[in-house]
């Protein structure tokens, strides 16, 4: 009779599957974004058409686009350009800004891993909010392209910085009187319909809440711009709590 083995059998470990990046997965990222990508280059407009009103010159425009490419925290800095510039509050601002970037980082960086250093660190600087909800659809229907991320980001990269060239160009030669066109009211005007698509429902009622409390109590009683800073960083804090719970 013959022995029975006295091994254990460990099931077969399942294959993570594989992640390409080409040529196919980088066009259609780029097709696909383009929708988006039109009504970002409206927002574009108006931050080049902003940034005229605040003194900075078509290069500045340029390399501030080019480099920093945010939009949000992009027209934040123009609210609080002023001379001597708060440096501090920009930095710090901006930081807190972009600060959900590093939760994106984390979602998709089981793909992103997988790729080599250049590739992944190369594609990451295309990252938005916006090809960040479509790669993470495609990576969870299986379509596992990670080109396609640096696709619709370069495409959008071009249509972002194109657009607020051509707003701080064509503005300054157009509009001579902001108010009389409402561009006075711009900078509420766009943050307004940007709060839109983040509302998720009445439990960032609160968050928001403090957030314009905090704001009205530093504009008050702070000079500067430092109510922009406070108003979010108690915002952030509120929201994060909450969620902790």
């Amino acid at each position: 009779m013959p022995e029975r083995s006295t091994a254990t059998l460990t099931p077969l470990a399942t294959p993570e599957p594989a992640v390409s990046f080409d040529s196919q997965g980088f066009f259609a990222g780029a097709r696909a974004i383009i929708p988006i990508a039109l009504g970002d280059a409206v927002y574009g407009l108006v931050f080049g058409v902003l940034a005229g009103q605040v003194h900075l010159s078509v290069l500045e425009v340029l390399l501030m686009s080019g480099l920093v490419f945010a939009g949000s925290s992009q027209l934040i800095v123009l609210s609080l350009w002023t001379l001597p510039l708060p440096v501090a509050a920009i930095i710090l601002t901006t930081l807190i800004v972009n600060a959900r970037s590093i939760l994106m980082g984390a979602a998709i960086s089981p793909w992103f891993l997988r790729l080599s250093p250049f590739k992944a660190y190369a594609t990451l600087f295309f990252l938005t909010d916006e090809n960040w909800a479509l790669t993470m659809s495609k990576f969870d229907a299986g379509q596992n392209n990670a080109a396609f991320l640096l696709g619709s980001g370069l495409m959008l990269y071009l249509f972002w910085t194109t657009s607020t060239v051509i707003g701080r160009t064509v503005g300054n030669m157009i509009v001579q009187d902001p108010a009389r066109w409402g561009l006075d009211f711009a900078f509420t005007a766009v943050f307004l319909a940007l709060l839109v698509p983040l509302w998720k429902g009445k439990s960032y009622l609160v968050p928001w809440l403090v957030a314009a409390g905090v704001a009205v109590l530093a504009a008050h009683f702070l000079p500067g711009k430092w109510y922009i800073l406070l108003g979010g960083l108690a915002g952030s804090i509120v929201g994060v709590l909450r969620h902790a719970d």
